[in-house]
């Protein structure tokens, strides 16, 4: 088998290179384990405002312009609906807090983005009495949906294969990659925190933070509207809601726990004062680099040979910026940006 490219990975930076390929005519086919769960987890949630700090995510106005088509062409590809628009809902602990709101929300990169009117909480369920800042733009990615719909899409082309990469096998040249019975002219590694066990880039500085997700039911709580505090939540319907989430560095398992669960209890009973059942959790190992910006690039020696990772907890957003990025370089010489360039590690 012949084909241009042989992609190794299928979560958030695997499809959107994918998408690169399908739509410039490329012939590809993606390996992918199931092991690395990062982005089945996530929350989904796109939003260009850091609401810690109220700052703006990096190149968040280009990141947005690009990908939100991309899931909408996305949708129509796969038969599935995968954007839903959300407001996100900044609840405010403080005047003071309130005031560096309005002060942000002043600011050119932030004006289009923060809603400069206090939404007054009026939902008994909620403990808000100083209010809630309103994001635009946001919305959640149905990221789980999005990774089984395009696995099976790929799978109906013989495009797909569920199996271990084995790194031995590979054998590069200067002009080819040769992988069993595969016969390419470029590999991607999209592999997420698996990128560990790759003998080619597993000397990148990647970060890996577990988190861990709870679904709960809550009847009586009735939002429409992601609400952020020290913990998120997200609602997707017949009173379900998802609670994230956490941060851990030493248990880099998939396997949830009875301390994070703990946690998010813990931050959402100072959230939320109605009645709850906590229906399922989750766990995975999120990608992230110390810097905050994804890893994309170059094998020192294998020129023909890339990675395209570190997409860390803003993936729906920046998966895209980084796929386009990563293909332009391949295909048509454009220099990658500065900031998610491996080389600057080197």
């Amino acid at each position: 088998m012949e084909v241009d490219y042989i992609v190794v990975g299928i979560g958030l930076a695997g499809i959107n290179f994918c998408e690169q390929l399908r739509e410039s005519n490329k012939n590809f086919v993606v390996f992918d384990n199931g092991s690395q769960l990062s982005s089945a987890v996530a929350g989904g949630l796109y939003n260009p405002v850091i609401l810690k700090r109220f700052t703006s995510v990096w190149k968040s106005k280009e990141q947005l312009e690009l990908a939100l088509p991309i899931y909408a062409s996305l949708e129509k590809l796969l038969k599935v609906k995968l954007d839903y628009k959300i407001p996100v809902y900044r609840k405010f602990a403080s005047t003071e807090e309130q005031n560096n709101w309005f002060t942000a929300s002043d600011k050119p990169l932030l004006k289009e983005y923060l809603s400069d009117k206090i939404v007054k909480n009026s939902n008994k369920s909620i403990d808000a009495p100083f209010g809630f800042g309103e994001v635009f733009s946001t919305g959640r990615i149905d990221i789980k949906t999005l990774i089984n719909a395009y696995k099976e899409f790929l799978k109906k082309q013989n495009m797909f294969f569920e199996a271990d990469f084995d790194y031995e096998t590979l054998k590069m040249t200067s002009d080819k990659v040769q992988y069993e019975n595969i016969e390419a002219k470029q590999i991607v590694f999209a592999e997420g925190f698996g990128i560990k066990k790759n003998p080619f880039f597993n000397d990148l500085p990647l970060v890996p933070a577990k988190g861990e997700l709870l679904v709960i039911q809550a009847p009586e709580l009735k939002i429409d509207f992601v609400l952020k505090s020290a913990a998120f939540l997200i609602p997707l319907g017949n009173d379900l809601y998802i609670v994230g989430a956490t941060y851990e560095w030493k248990d880099l398992t998939n396997n949830t726990s009875l301390k994070g669960k703990e946690e998010l209890l813990g931050k959402l009973k100072r959230l939320i004062t109605c009645p709850f059942k906590v229906v399922n959790q989750v766990a995975g190992v999120r990608p992230t680099v110390k810097d905050r910006r994804p890893l994309v690039g170059s094998h020192s020696i294998h020129k023909n040979m890339f990675v395209l990772n570190g997409l860390g907890t803003r993936g729906v957003m920046i998966g895209p910026y980084v796929a386009k990025q990563l293909y332009n370089f391949i295909e048509n010489d454009m220099a990658l940006d500065e900031e998610i360039d491996i080389k600057r590690f080197c």
